[in-house]
């Protein structure tokens, strides 16, 4: 098949775990024999003259990288403008540069920002639209949409769904939850997992420093849902069960500070280690050096760094919030806990690392599940299968969306 794929991400662009997912299932779509050519972007804050529009390929995939257009849009300030003048960018070059030379059997769209190019694209073309849903601005704020740049987004998200002809999540969570935000079927919604390539964490970089105690570890962005305050907070409570308990966070975002005063305010300063971003062979390191990797989100659509720290045979200590309930499971492939309970968070530290041979047991259940339930070659395949049964839905008007006030996911799980 000729697939065209749009993502506002793909590497070097990489934002969070969407950009290497595109990277990963498109590699495995060209090497099962599909013609594929992704649609994406140059990096933001770039122009013309420093970042002209490129064609190239890569692992046998043909990426066109769309240059910023001169309009001075923020993405900090601007996301939503900043979003359609990167849709109109991606139009535009798509159907000068690629089209009528080339025309796509299936278009496929990763998430709300490539909404409007996706759909203009499908509709233009007359064939299946195909969009993978990585996250939801509802789920993202607990349920709640405070403010008009959250509406829009939801609106945009909730046309995208509908529009799609056929829908993708990454795990049952997932699904649940864009069925209920969406008003979607939720047997018509694809549950198609994440994937894990092994061989990208087998290098082994320099491991921090021995420690006197145990070492807790944390990767992933900083922000409010992925539950590292809670962490820190039950952080006391472990030190006093396991003397000298260090905690690494690995990673960056805009909690950061939050994060540094609420590990003042719990008495715990010097027994946190913010670490920011780390090359891949540190980041292998760390997760190798750990005695638990803990995953303390309250949101988690899925939860690729729990496939990360399996590769490793890192011992698992994660929420069972959305796909990480999926993913870890208590007992068999790690420990888990309820998202936000802090007591919870130190018991099931304590039972990781009160019994190291119980923990080695789980931690290599975790690892061989990664050879069948997420294999990108698999996933490929899976993926494979739904662009051959799609069938185009043609251009459809839809209204916007009335959003009701309150939570939108309250009662939904």
């Amino acid at each position: 098949m000729r697939v065209l794929i749009l993502s506002w991400e793909f590497p070097p662009v990489v934002v969070g775990g969407l950009g290497r997912h595109v990277h990963a299932l498109t590699r495995e779509l060209a090497a099962a024999g599909h013609e594929v050519v992704v649609l994406s972007r140059a990096p933001t804050g770039t122009d013309t003259g420093t970042h002209p529009t490129a064609r190239d390929t890569v692992d046998g995939v043909t990426v066109l990288r769309v240059a910023e257009d001169p309009p001075h849009l923020e993405f900090g300030s601007d996301l939503v403008a900043w979003t359609l003048g990167m849709g109109h960018g991606m139009l535009r070059h798509a159907l000068t540069a690629l089209l009528p030379g080339w025309r796509p059997d299936v278009v496929h769209a990763h998430d709300w920002l490539v909404a409007h190019p996706a759909i203009a694209l499908a509709d233009v073309l007359g064939v299946p639209l195909v969009a993978t849903l990585h996250a939801t601005e509802a789920g993202r704020h607990s349920g709640w949409l405070p403010g008009p740049m959250n509406r829009q987004v939801h609106s945009t998200e909730w046309w995208l769904a509908r529009r799609a002809d056929e829908v993708i999540t990454c795990s049952a969570a997932m699904r649940t939850e864009a069925a209920a935000l969406y008003d979607l079927d939720p047997g018509a919604v694809h549950v198609v997992h994440n994937g894990i390539d092994p061989g990208r964490w087998r290098s082994r970089g320099v491991p921090p420093p021995a420690a006197p105690g145990p070492r807790l570890v944390f990767v992933g962005r900083l922000e409010y849902e992925k539950g590292v305050q809670d962490l820190i907070a039950a952080l006391p409570r472990i030190r006093r069960r396991h003397r000298g308990t260090r905690l690494l966070v690995a990673g960056t975002g805009t909690q950061a500070g939050m994060l540094a005063g609420c590990a003042a305010g719990h008495r715990v300063k010097g027994a946190v280690d913010f670490l920011g971003h780390l090359p891949d062979a540190e980041l292998t390191a760390l997760l190798r050096a750990a005695d638990a990797v803990v995953l303390p989100s309250r949101y988690e659509p899925f939860g690729i760094v729990a496939l990360e720290a399996a590769t490793v045979g890192a011992t698992l200590v994660a929420s069972t919030a959305g796909g990480l309930g999926e993913l870890v499971v208590d007992g068999e492939t790690g420990i888990g806990f309820t998202p936000g309970d802090v007591p919870g968070i130190a018991d099931a530290v304590d039972r990781a690392l009160a019994d190291p041979r119980a923990a080695r047991r789980r931690a290599r259940a975790a690892r061989t599940r990664l050879r069948t339930d997420f294999a990108w070659p698999g996933i490929a395949e899976r993926t494979a299968r739904i662009y051959a049964g799609a069938v185009a839905g043609g251009p459809r008007e839809l209204a916007r969306p009335k959003i009701p006030t309150g939570n939108l996911l309250h009662g939904v799980g």
